[in-house]
């Protein structure tokens, strides 16, 4: 049928028609069961879902819960340093390639390469290779280094450590990319200018370039927020929220204490506060974002 015998309106239906079973899956198995998780949050549900009215009483028995402070401790300290370790290395690099240096496509392919993996292949690669018994402190005692230790993964102080290197080593090659991108996109007269009036490249860099790249800055904080708040793979992968409970996570305890305690309303209670956390972060981006547009 030629597209001027079709039926009137068949071209402003027909997107419409193929979008509706996504659009409907998307309503159902995400938005319909952040309303279920919601509602779980104030009932008195256990093992199985129960809806008997509790009030608060889930969310007091999660913040009076000893384990509930340690993960959000520990997200703590790995959000904070996962975010501004890879926001760091994410930029050097990025500077880097941006001085059009030889084979710049291959070590970007390096770079991004971890990005490609799972966080369970990363988790899974990190555990072999900071395993006492098989990874660097074995290969170093080999190479004659008797004293050597490396022992972070099995260390309930310094576990949580091991996460973030896994961590970085996976995100900081997308962050460079991101930055790469902000770095293309800056006018190049601006720059020019300011090198003809004598600034060297450090203040270049530091005095206009990072400057107008807050927007980049702002969006790899958003993404890398993202990621550390839902790091179950990962952690479950390297150390399973192990030794003891030393690398838990609110996403493991979510977890754990939903399908293998049978606390279903508190481990619903904890996934609203994970959602909330998320919300915190993506919200102000998107009006930052809806008035950029407006504006």
């Amino acid at each position: 049928m030629s597209q001027s015998k079709r039926p009137k309106g068949i071209d402003y239906w027909l997107p419409k028609l193929v979008l509706s079973p996504t659009v409907a899956v998307t309503l159902v198995f995400i938005y319909g069961f952040i309303i279920w998780t919601t509602i779980l949050s104030f009932t008195k549900s256990r093992m199985l879902p129960s809806y008997d009215f509790a009030g608060f009483s889930q969310y007091i028995k999660l913040f009076q819960n000893e384990r509930w402070t340690v993960a959000l401790t520990n997200l703590a300290i790995f959000g904070i340093l996962f975010i501004v370790i890879c926001m760091v290395v994410g930029l050097v690099f990025a500077i880097l390639l941006d001085q059009n240096i030889r084979a710049e496509g291959a070590l970007r392919t390096i770079y991004l390469y971890p990005m490609a993996l799972s966080f369970i292949v990363t988790g899974t690669i990190w555990k072999w290779i900071l395993n006492p018994s098989v990874g660097i402190e074995k290969f170093m005692r080999n190479a004659g280094f008797e004293n050597f230790s490396f022992d972070w993964i099995v260390d309930s102080d310094m576990a949580i450590y091991t996460v973030v290197i896994a961590g970085v080593w996976q995100s900081s090659g997308f962050v460079m990319a991101i930055f790469l991108a902000g770095l293309r996109g800056i006018d190049t007269s601006i720059i020019k200018a300011a090198q003809l009036d004598g600034a060297n490249l450090f203040s270049v860099y530091t005095r206009i370039i990072i400057p107008s790249m807050r927007p980049v800055f702002f969006s790899a904080f958003i993404m890398l927020s993202h990621i550390a708040i839902k790091s179950f793979d990962l952690v479950m992968a390297l150390t399973g929220g192990g030794p003891g409970t030393s690398t838990d996570v609110p996403a493991i305890f979510m977890y754990q204490i939903s399908f293998q305690r049978s606390q279903l309303g508190v481990g619903a209670a904890s996934a609203v506060i994970m959602l909330m956390g998320v919300a915190a972060i993506l919200i102000p981006y998107l009006y930052s974002e809806l008035r950029t547009k407006e504006q």
